[in-house]
């Protein structure tokens, strides 16, 4: 697993990171050899906060936690994506490594935000669309903990599409009808 470690607001020992590659290499055995782990460290109101963005096998997995210790804020984002590949395991399957259930989340760019103005655009986020089923769509989505996902829907020839959530706890689903 390769790593990558970003700092916001914040400037830690080299120990933080090396506990933080010992905990999330643990979550190993779920990926392939080419996953890509982001670990982005920053403090908000004296809360230590932890973003940890996993992208292995075409799928993000991602998990924020704030405590009042780096430590445990790291401990609780990794037992959250250890709880969504668990909760998920059976969809995940195909796409996870094919033993990752015996036993024994390409990284966006986190650049700083521009000044606030009207009609900016301050954030471009680019990432491949690969063409999936809705179904696999809903996962990412709730794996990412958005409230919305963008992709090429294999159900309506590779169209753009877009599932979100509603606010009555079902999922909606936007198509290009052109």
């Amino acid at each position: 697993m390769k790593f990558q470690f970003t700092e916001k607001k914040v400037s830690l020992p080299s120990n933080v990171h090396a506990y933080a590659e010992k905990k999330v290499m643990k979550l190993e055995r779920f990926f392939r050899d080419d996953a890509e782990a982001l670990v982005a460290f920053s403090v908000e109101k004296d809360r230590n906060k932890v973003e940890i963005t996993i992208h292995a096998a075409n799928t993000y997995f991602r998990a924020s936690e704030a405590t009042s210790d780096m430590f445990a804020s790291i401990d609780a984002a990794v037992s959250t994506i250890e709880r969504q590949i668990r909760k998920n395991k059976t969809r995940l399957a195909r796409r996870l490594r094919q033993d990752a259930f015996v036993r024994s989340a390409e990284v966006t760019s986190f650049a700083p935000d521009a000044e606030e103005s009207s009609f900016e655009i301050v954030r471009v986020k680019e990432f491949p669309m690969k063409p999936m089923t809705r179904e696999e769509a809903i996962l990412q989505m709730n794996l990412l903990e958005h409230n919305f996902f963008a992709f090429k829907d294999e159900e309506n020839d590779q169209a753009f599409a877009v599932v979100y959530k509603r606010n009555d706890g079902g999922y909606g689903l936007i198509e290009n009808n052109e």
